[in-house]
């Protein structure tokens, strides 16, 4: 499905991260995996170090801190925000929305229209798409697009798969109707046939949680539970390599630009090794495809785009715009790509919670 908005922009950005740092070589202790071909894994797949949550730490936790950042510097004042769009697979309860909870706890107006997404790896995209639109509203002047999870404390630490590679991290994203005439093309494909090569099986209503859905089983080299999550990665590597490279090629066919007038390609952070195989397939320069987060953060899955923008453009981006390619990718299975110029931002911070 295509998509076009006109006369929108992200006009600021923040990313927070846990400041509790794990490293891998650290862990790896606890995979049932030899040494060696864990320290060769983490060659190829860029593993190095994750932030991950300490504690009983909540999303709404990690995105009051943003906000509160926000807030002091003087970049958003809270009576501001007329819509609040919220992206995350782990929410704070079943009920009520995080984004309820959120609105809340920081005391904003009431005035203002809250939601939350379930959506994960393609997140903030999905989560541009809903705030777009908004700003067709006469009384919608900002919206701040939410992406946030603590995967973390959905994935056993016994599992080599996944632990090593989830980050936890909550990002804002502020979203104005822009001063000159802007438009922006998006594309989003889904295929829920395939919804069990990325999934959390239990704790939902179709399978409750349980003491059998605690007990850790064996599954391969791996040790996880029902209630952790659970990833085909072959499957998921298949579906990217196959999936993605189309979307973009037929959005920029849609703009009708090339791959050497974009900027930067600024996708969802899985792993180095996946990245560099679509900058490949793409022939793009791996200078141009960032596939940095991971050694230094995690995969915060919705988070991971707005932290590659934070960790590696902060400072191009505040001094003018760049054309950017974005891509999401995976939990649904989703996928989806966005082209549009981004910055000049007023502010791009990246800071630490607590």
């Amino acid at each position: 499905m295509n998509f076009t908005f006109r006369n929108c922009a992200i006009t600021g950005l923040v990313a927070v991260v846990p400041a509790n740092e794990r490293k891998f070589v650290d862990e790896m202790t606890n995979f049932n995996f030899p040494a060696a071909r864990s320290l060769k894994l983490k060659k190829v797949m860029g593993y190095d170090r994750h932030r991950i949550v300490d504690g009983p730490v909540c999303a709404s936790d990690l995105v009051c801190r943003a906000f509160e950042h926000l807030f002091a510097a003087g970049h958003l004042q809270r009576d501001e925000i007329d819509a609040l769009i919220l992206v995350t697979q782990t929410p704070d309860y079943f009920m009520p929305p995080t984004s309820s909870v959120v609105q809340g706890r920081l005391g904003l107006k009431t005035d203002m229209f809250c939601l939350d997404i379930n959506q994960g790896c393609a997140g903030f995209l999905i989560g541009l798409m809903q705030a777009f639109p908004l700003l067709d509203q006469p009384e919608v002047r900002k919206v701040a697009v939410v992406n946030v999870d603590v995967l973390s404390r959905k994935v056993s630490d016994r599992d080599r798969n996944s632990y090593p590679l989830i980050g936890d991290a909550a990002s804002i994203t502020i979203v104005e109707r822009s001063i000159d005439e802007r438009t922006i093309l998006a594309n989003l494909k889904m295929d829920g046939s395939r919804c069990e090569a990325l999934m959390i099986p239990a704790g939902g209503l179709r399978q409750p949680s349980s003491p059998e859905t605690a007990e850790l089983k064996e599954d391969g080299e791996n040790l996880r539970a029902a209630d952790h999550l659970r990833m085909d990665g072959s499957a998921v590597f298949n579906f990217v390599q196959t999936e993605v490279p189309t979307l973009i090629e037929e959005l920029l066919q849609r703009a009708g630009v090339t791959a050497e007038e974009i900027d930067y390609f600024l996708f969802h952070q899985p792993n180095r090794f996946m990245l560099q195989k679509l900058a490949e397939r793409l022939q793009v320069p791996y200078e141009k495809m960032p596939s940095n987060v991971v050694e230094h953060y995690g995969n915060s899955s919705g988070v991971s785009i707005p932290m590659a923008i934070a960790h590696n453009l902060r400072q191009q981006l505040t001094a003018g715009p760049l054309q950017a390619c974005l891509s999401g990718f995976g939990v649904g299975l989703t996928w989806s790509a966005m082209l549009m110029q981004l910055g000049p931002l007023r502010y791009c911070d990246l800071i630490e919670y607590p």
